[in-house]
């Protein structure tokens, strides 16, 4: 990633007070860090997205909240995308991911969406996979039996008190993640995070 072009770092979550603090949720939890630490407000609304823009490690850059629900979270992405005018490369999306343990992130590029929708969504609004992803483990139920339903449990299930305690450290962790890649390149990003995290 360069400076020399416009960024976008997209969280997926779910729109409303019963989602706020789910884990599926993780995605719009680092962006509100990001804004946060940025002074900025969500307070632009176009394709049924919220949104705004600011300066992070040198970059102009978009953060955006599809609202939309995980899975059309697409739409809003390709469409503020392509308004814009910012490459896919140039887009970076932040989700929940049951393949990591809690607390876990990963950096990742040109992958498939392993079976989360809102990625699955992104990637069918593009008719690409190659943008960047932050994961941000959320962990598995521990009960297998059930799967399905354990699962939809799972992600839209609130936090553990023993998860809340660590959870305000995994999100600053998280948007740390963000501002590396954009200071320093995806490669250089996964080197430190995915080694050493």
């Amino acid at each position: 990633m360069s400076c020399s072009a416009l960024k976008m770092i997209a969280g997926l979550g779910n729109p409303g007070r019963d989602y706020a603090q789910t884990r599926h949720n993780i995605g719009f939890a680092v962006l509100d860090r990001l804004a946060q630490a940025a002074s900025v407000q969500f307070d632009q609304k176009q394709f049924d997205a919220v949104f705004c823009k600011t300066r992070l490690a040198g970059c102009q850059t978009y953060l955006i909240k599809p609202m939309s629900y995980m899975n059309k979270s697409g739409f809003p992405v390709q469409k503020l995308a392509a308004y814009y005018k910012i490459s896919l490369e140039d887009v970076m999306v932040v989700h929940d991911d049951m393949d990591l343990p809690f607390g876990r992130i990963k950096v990742v590029q040109s992958r498939g969406h392993g079976g989360h929708n809102g990625i699955r969504s992104i990637i069918n609004a593009f008719g690409s996979k190659e943008f960047v992803r932050v994961r941000v483990g959320v962990g598995r139920p521990e009960d297998p039996s059930d799967k399905g339903a354990k699962v939809v449990g799972h992600v839209l299930g609130h936090f553990t008190p023993e998860e809340k305690l660590a959870l305000e450290d995994v999100v600053a962790q998280a948007a740390d993640a963000c501002t590396l890649i954009l200071k320093h390149g995806v490669s250089y990003a996964m080197n430190r995070i995915n080694t050493t995290n």
